[in-house]
């Protein structure tokens, strides 16, 4: 389920706690929200468009961390610690960081790693890099370490850049901000402030000094291409500063105590960022009486901003008030019909209605979501209640085994397809899809036996 700002905890701390995490990285989860993805996204198209990428293909998802880092993994998916948005001052610093890490991309320093977890699900992904990064921070407690599966120590791998590799993404980056014409300053600040930091900090180094080995001769190469380039000087467009105010306001509201938002955004001051930071604190709360008028403002106030609409659907929806929330939600679709997440969402709250009439428009949302959301396992699985719930049981098992590849869950798959196939017309598109899963989920490794 995809419902404004999620995190998934519930899945990661099970999984954190298989491989051995402390409690501190089992409360970590992945977030997921269609504007912050979506602004992010406008933010770095030009720069995936300049270094040869289709911008349709990359994903940027963020970490609920507070420590600065960023990595690729799984293909071309960045991801980026909350801590690391939180702390750009500007926007070329955000932008120049994430620059850097689709230089990785580009430069195919994946391509010999992590190939095994190239089809797995966002979740997955995380959960493994929390079960890794775990293993680092507890390195004194060498029975645990030694417990962790041998293809979990494996895929640090995919953390760990050589210092050949990171000059040689800071060139690309430098490159891409440069053809874009967008300053590397904010991309220098942000190394020079991690040197500092190194310097001060010793053994406890950041995250991203860990996994990101910085040298004086990367600063001082950076440094010589901002004294050269024509672009050092040039402004962050208006627009980007705004997007950035937006999600460092979003990520505040939904991750800090309400009480924070409230007294940093009070009643005297009502501009759109502190009415919507409001809105967002007071559902957190939940005092719904509060929440609602402010957003229905918003909404009269800006009819075309489809974010509204569903922050109002998913104060309604988390309340109990599930058929109120299907009109908000509604309308956010009808106003950015290509965005997945709220596509996900609105399919999550017809199927929660109990309504047999919206189950086909569910599943067609879902169907449409999932073509640019294929790792999300939870969009799989409620396509398989659709399915089911509209008499399609050929379908919903193979949404079930949909489900269980992203999963990686070679038991499973195997058990739905071999249902799927039982039930599909064999000259269907959906039977050849069944034997391609089939052939896909054989190539799965089972997981080891640990003792």
């Amino acid at each position: 389920m995809a419902l404004r700002l999620i995190l998934r905890t519930a899945l990661l701390a099970a999984l954190s706690a298989l491989f051995f995490a402390p409690a501190a990285l089992a409360a970590k989860g992945l977030i997921r929200d269609t504007e912050i993805e979506a602004d992010i996204h406008r933010m770095m198209t030009p720069i995936w468009e300049a270094a040869g990428l289709d911008p349709d293909a990359v994903h940027v998802y963020l970490l609920d961390d507070d420590q600065i880092n960023s990595f690729v993994a799984g293909g071309q998916n960045i991801f980026i610690n909350t801590g690391l948005v939180r702390r750009a001052k500007t926007p070329d610093m955000l932008l120049g960081v994430l620059a850097h890490e689709t230089g990785h991309i580009a430069l195919g320093h994946l391509t010999r790693a992590g190939e095994a977890m190239k089809n797995a699900s966002i979740e997955g992904i995380v959960a493994m890099v929390l079960g890794a990064a775990a293993a680092i921070a507890s390195h004194s407690d060498q029975s645990g370490a030694a417990m962790l599966p041998g293809a979990l120590v494996a895929e640090r791998a995919w953390l760990r850049y050589s210092v050949t590799q990171e000059a040689s993404a800071d060139q690309a980056a430098l490159s891409y901000l440069d053809r874009t014409h967008q300053s590397s300053r904010g991309l220098l600040k942000f190394f020079e402030r991690l040197q500092t930091e190194e310097l001060l900090e010793g053994d406890h180094l950041d995250p991203y000094l860990r996994d990101h080995p910085l040298t004086s001769q990367r600063i001082e190469y950076l440094r010589e291409h901002v004294a050269h380039s024509p672009y050092s000087n040039a402004p962050d467009p208006p627009q980007y500063a705004a997007m950035l105010k937006l999600i460092k306001m979003k990520l505040a509201a939904f991750l800090s105590p309400p009480g924070t938002t409230l007294a940093r955004y009070p009643e005297s001051d009502n501009s759109l960022l502190a009415r919507y930071a409001r809105a967002i604190a007071y559902y957190r709360v939940p005092q719904l009486d509060e929440a609602l008028p402010i957003i229905d403002g918003l909404i009269r106030d800006h009819p075309h901003n489809p974010f509204f609409e569903e922050l109002k659907g998913q104060m309604l929806f988390e309340n109990g008030r599930v058929k109120e929330a299907i009109a908000p939600y509604d309308a956010a679709v009808r106003l950015d019909p290509g965005a997945a997440l709220l596509r996900i969402s609105r399919a999550q709250v017809y199927i929660e209605s109990q309504e047999p009439r919206l189950d086909k428009p569910a599943i067609a949302d879902l169907n449409e979501a999932l073509r640019s959301e294929d790792k999300d396992s939870g969009a799989w699985h409620l396509l398989a209640i659709a399915y089911g719930r509209d008499g399609q049981k050929g379908k919903a098992a193979l949404a079930l085994a949909e489900e269980g590849l992203v999963a990686g869950k070679k038991k499973d798959t195997l058990f739905e397809v071999a249902r799927a196939e039982r039930l599909l017309p064999k000259d269907s598109a959906s039977y050849a899809r069944a034997e391609e899963i089939k052939r896909e989920a054989k190539e799965l490794k089972e997981p080891k036996a640990t003792d």
